[in-house]
C-alpha cells in the first residue's frame, strides 16, 4: 500500500488528538486529503481509470461531510483544520 503505518500514524498525531486516536475528525480529514492527493496523481497520469475516479469522488463526499459535521460542531477547530491543510473553505 502506498501509505504505510508509520505514516498514517505521523498523519494522525500531527492533526488528531494522538497516534493512535484514529477516529478523531481532524484526522479523519488529513487522511482522506492525503488519499485524494495520492488519487488525483495516479489519475492525472491515467484519465480513463474510471473505477480511480469513482472512488475519488466518494472519498470526496465523505471529507465533505465530515467537514460540514466540524463546521457545525466547532467551527474553530474546523478553521484551524482547513489552515493546516490548505484547504478552501467549502462551508458558506
Amino acid at each position: 500500500m502506498y501509505l504505510s503505518k508509520e505514516a498514517k500514524a505521523e498523519i494522525f498525531a500531527k492533526h488528531g488528538k494522538g497516534a493512535t486516536d484514529t477516529g478523531s475528525t481532524e484526522g479523519q480529514v488529513a487522511l482522506f486529503t492525503t488519499r485524494i492527493a495520492h488519487l488525483t496523481g495516479h489519475l492525472k497520469k491515467n484519465k480513463h481509470d474510471f473505477s480511480t475516479q469513482l472512488s475519488l469522488q466518494k472519498l470526496v463526499g465523505k471529507r465533505r461531510g465530515l467537514l460540514a459535521y466540524l463546521y457545525k460542531k466547532d467551527i474553530e477547530r474546523y478553521r484551524a483544520i482547513i489552515k493546516a491543510l490548505q484547504l478552501r473553505d467549502i462551508i458558506k
